[in-house]
């Protein structure tokens, strides 16, 4: 280790110098905690917003309900009127009869696209018993069931 050599200079250099040190401006504890608090606040509200914006886009949901159906006669088809009520542009898969998929004929099968708010008729291929109560669902390519519960050859209006 070198040595260290002090010069005293006349009217206390040493002191003197330590004076003009100490009096060079620079940020209070107080001011460096308080930017320090800014940036850390606004470094977490642009990430929460970012965060949101890709929660939101993800939170759509799909909700069906056949708002009517009607038995077209004895044995025979049916038709159901089916709503997109939900926030998310679905497509119908398929549709379920007491659990078993059957055909659509109307309007060309399925897979059928619905957008949100919108109505679609389908025409169901299954032979039904007056009386007989049936579980029908409409079932998305998401792999969602939407089941209402109907008795064969009593028109829901």
């Amino acid at each position: 280790m070198l040595p260290l050599n002090y010069t005293i200079t006349p009217k206390g250099g040493i002191e003197r110098k330590m004076k003009i040190l100490k009096s060079k401006k620079a940020l209070s504890p107080v001011v460096a905690s308080i930017i320090l608090i800014a940036v850390t606040v606004a470094v977490s509200i642009a990430v929460a917003a970012w965060m949101g914006a890709l929660t939101f886009s993800f939170m759509g949901t799909e909700q069906l309900t056949i708002s009517k159906l009607a038995w077209k006669g004895p044995n025979t088809n049916f038709d159901i009127i089916v709503t997109n009520s939900g926030t998310k542009d679905v497509t119908i898969a398929q549709i379920q009869v007491n659990y078993g998929t059957t055909g659509v004929t109307q309007p060309t099968g399925v897979p059928v696209a619905l957008k949100t708010g919108t109505t679609i008729t389908l025409n169901v291929l299954y032979k039904y018993v007056n009386g007989t109560a049936y579980d029908i669902s409409v079932v998305t390519s998401s792999g969602y069931k939407f089941t209402s519960n109907f008795v064969g050859g009593q028109d829901k209006t």
